[in-house]
């Protein structure tokens, strides 16, 4: 805006600086006729009286050199010289130059040249190599440019004055063409005879000065009457003319002239005199009537000029304040939306996030910007902003609805997977088929998995998964209960993880977070290939690495993960690609978790758990019931299996090709005896490990306490039945457990036998 208002004010002065300079400089042209007469008009007159006095004596050497001497001849052109030589100097000088205008100084630099011309001339007449027509005309050149000179000077922006001024030229010319008759008639009565040309030409240039002289007198009766009165009554004038008649009349090719030397020099002398007076008088009398006048044209001019300023200059004044007031009220309104854009929205959106309530009204007050044109422009920002601020409530009122709805529906599904996976328990404790019990198991796994994608819509809608633990679990057993989320857990190498625990309230997220690490390795790496688990205590933590033997990713695409990862943005419902670094990035920021990827050496990609030292404990060692808000213990686990606060079901060990342990610390049952997954190490060595022996019914052997957590297991150890099991060997425990197994199987039969008896005997 201040861009625009200035070029334009700049265009503005600058076309009134051009308008005032043309004005003023026209009428200065007028004020300048005094320079041109004194630096044109005068000198150039004795240069031209000069040269015509030396052409007629040139003409006369040429023919007689007894009637013009040398000495003569060379005396006028040092004065011929001299006159050119003042003339020179004042048509050259810087005050000429700057009145006159472009065609005036280009018709003084062609009158130099001609001046320059005749030293030629005059070295060919005095080796008489021309003939006196050719010197005639020779020293015609420079006097037709001193009268072309003259009519430049009558370009006047008074028209009266101009007028006056052309008249006076044609005077002059009248004047120059009788000093042509002269030079002609002297150089025939020198020579004694007309030449063949002659006649007519001095015919045709009393013809051409009587039209001109004629005109002349006309255009001088109304504005100098005097000097119109003195050429009518001129006797000088009249004796010449009497003459030219006599000459045109009786001339003749090869016959004298009618007329003697002296008579004729007699008359065009004093005919020449008297109009050279009375240019020269008239010429005056010109200049001092264009002083008035031009003093009256620039006073005019200079008037239109300064009131011309003073409406620039109030244009100018205008103009800025009006800018300056549209530029304010601009201003104004840019910073409006700027605070709205930057400041007010984010901080409206960030408000609703929290739950707050906002007032539209009080968030978007209207802001005053006047009636005019950009007063309406502010009205329409009025609305605009309150319909951004109504829309940004709206749309937040809406994303929590969806978030409700979505904790709604998870919450349900969670409530149904756990009645799930209650029944699968109970399913399981009472099914002794291996191959029904095997289903049963992979059933199960599929329920943890639901019920993991259930905690993700949990998470996504911004609550947190109800999973909690009263006390700290070891890590291996946290990886473990990760593997038994993953659908592909077989493929899962697990590293020796240390004597390190996780606290019980975050062993949960961790999990998950793990659960959707581990399962994006599996789910982008070859089949064939196995993904490791692995961690170790580092300076700052608990450090889990996960690696896969997959395709990786790119420098680009591990930047942006990370990032993402670090600084998760606001959940959209139509970014839906990456939901699991969602998932990641939300549980990690929950509790400080550091999770990053990085390109692995085997060609995949690595991604670094990093649990702060806060969540870990070094060296096995137990730690008090942790207490929830309420000031109550949380529920635990009484065994190895990881038991869910307000939920009957567990997360426990995956085996290969069977599904999870049974997730409640209770009596013993037949479990399929296979090995853990490649890789798990057993945190305790010394409890024993799952017989391969079946019994005879062809079901599996199940050692007690086997899956029990380390710390559980180690509790049941020092407790009152501890003393006594620490005596038993493995075999002993399997043959009792055998036993213990078959028992029950038989008092069941019996049962149902006496059951089927009594109602025979009703």
């Amino acid at each position: 805006m201040r861009t625009k208002v200035t070029a334009l004010l700049v265009s503005l002065a600058a076309l009134w600086i051009f308008a005032a300079w043309v004005t003023v400089r026209d009428g200065l042209n007028l004020a300048w006729v005094a320079v041109y007469n004194s630096n044109v008009a005068q000198p150039s007159e004795s240069l031209l009286v000069e040269l015509q006095k030396e052409r007629r004596l040139t003409v006369s050497r040429l023919v007689s050199p007894v009637l013009v001497s040398s000495a003569d001849l060379s005396a006028q052109r040092s004065r011929t010289d001299a006159a050119a030589g003042e003339f020179r100097r004042l048509a050259s000088s810087d005050t000429l130059r700057f009145a006159a205008t472009d065609e005036l100084r280009k018709r003084i630099d062609r009158t130099f040249r001609q001046l320059d011309q005749l030293r030629s001339v005059r070295h060919a007449v005095d080796a008489r190599q021309v003939d006196r027509g050719k010197a005639i005309s020779a020293y015609n050149g420079p006097i037709d440019s001193l009268f072309q000179t003259y009519y430049s000077l009558a370009t006047l922006d008074d028209d009266q004055l101009a007028k006056d001024t052309r008249t006076l030229i044609s005077l002059n010319w009248a004047r120059e063409l009788i000093s042509r008759e002269d030079a002609l008639l002297t150089g025939v009565i020198a020579a004694g005879r007309f030449g063949q040309a002659e006649v007519a030409q001095f015919t045709q240039l009393v013809g051409a000065e009587r039209n001109v002289m004629d005109l002349a007198k006309s255009d001088l009766e109304e504005p100098l009457p005097d000097v119109y009165q003195r050429l009518q009554k001129s006797a000088a004038l009249s004796q010449l003319h009497s003459l030219e008649d006599l000459v045109a009349q009786q001339g003749r090719p090869g016959l004298r002239a009618p007329v003697g030397g002296e008579q004729w020099q007699s008359a065009s002398s004093a005919a020449l005199n008297q109009l050279h007076d009375v240019v020269s008088g008239a010429g005056e009398t010109m200049v001092d009537r264009a002083t008035p006048v031009a003093v009256g044209v620039i006073t005019r001019l200079v008037l239109a000029g300064v009131l011309g300023l003073v409406a620039v200059i109030a244009s100018i004044i205008l103009s800025i304040t009006t800018a300056r007031a549209l530029v304010r009220q601009l201003e104004k309104l840019r910073e409006a939306a700027l605070e709205l854009a930057n400041e007010r929205l984010p901080g409206v959106v960030a408000r609703l996030a929290q739950g707050e309530k906002v007032d539209v009204k009080a968030e978007a007050p209207p802001l005053e910007f006047g009636p005019d044109v950009i007063g309406q422009v502010g009205a329409a920002f009025n609305t605009v902003q309150e319909t951004a601020i109504r829309t940004a409530v709206e749309e937040a009122q809406l994303r929590q609805s969806i978030r409700d709805i979505l904790l709604s529906l998870a919450r349900r599904t969670q409530s149904l997977v756990h009645r799930q996976l209650t029944l699968l328990d109970v399913m399981e404790r009472r099914e002794s088929d291996p191959a029904e019990l095997k289903d049963l198991f992979r059933i199960d796994h599929l329920a943890t998995r639901m019920r993991r994608n259930a905690e993700n819509l949990i998470v996504l809608s911004g609550a947190s998964p109800a999973r909690a633990w009263r006390r700290s679990v070891p890590m291996v057993d946290v990886v473990r209960g990760a593997l038994a989320e993953v659908e592909d857990y077989t493929r899962v190498t697990v590293m020796p993880m240390g004597e390190t625990a996780l606290l019980g309230r975050a062993v949960g997220d961790v999990i998950h977070l793990l659960a959707e690490l581990i399962e994006n390795a599996v789910s982008f790496s070859p089949p064939y290939t196995m993904v490791q688990v692995g961690g170790q205590v580092v300076a700052s933590g608990y450090a889990i690495e996960i690696e896969d033997r997959g395709l990786g990713m790119s420098a680009e695409d591990l930047e942006a993960t990370n990032q993402r990862i670090a600084d998760p943005p606001e959940f959209n419902l139509s970014s839906t690609a990456r939901l699991g670094l969602y998932v990641v990035s939300r549980l990690a920021e929950r509790h400080g978790i550091k999770v990053s990827l990085k390109a692995s050496p085997y060609g995949g990609t690595t991604a670094v758990v990093l649990l702060p030292r806060d969540l870990v404990i070094e060296g096995g060692e137990d730690l008090p019931e942790e207490e929830t808000e309420s000031g109550l213990p949380r529920r635990g686990t009484g065994s190895r299996k990881i038991a869910l606060v307000g939920a009957p079901e567990a997360v426990s060990a995956p085996v290969q090709e069977v599904v999870p342990v049974p997730r409640a610390p209770e009596p013993p049952r037949p479990l399929q005896s296979v090995p853990p997954p490649p890789g798990d190490a057993d945190p305790d060595p010394d409890r024993p490990a799952p017989s391969a022996g079946f019994t005879p019914s062809g079901l599996p052997f199940r050692v007690p306490q086997a899956n029990l957590a380390p710390a559980l297991a180690e509790e049941s150890r020092n407790g009152d039945e501890a003393d006594d099991e620490e005596d038993r060997s493995p075999e002993d425990i399997r043959k009792i457990m055998g036993s213990f197994q078959s028992g029950t199987r038989r008092g069941r039969s019996e049962a149902a036998k006496l059951l089927g008896d009594e109602e025979d005997n009703l």
